[in-house]
């Protein structure tokens, strides 16, 4: 019980950070580019 609390705590530091739900949208964006982009894969756009 008390280690879920925990998680809970972080996880909404974690999105009160973004400050808003587009800048969530924007952060899962960007770390999906960096991983896309580390594999090689272009996507051709």
């Amino acid at each position: 019980m008390r280690l879920s609390r925990i998680v809970v705590v972080l996880t909404l530091l974690g999105l009160t950070a973004c400050n808003t739900v587009a800048g969530i949208g924007e952060d899962i964006t960007g770390a999906s580019r960096l991983v896309q982009g580390s594999f090689g894969g272009g996507g051709g756009y």
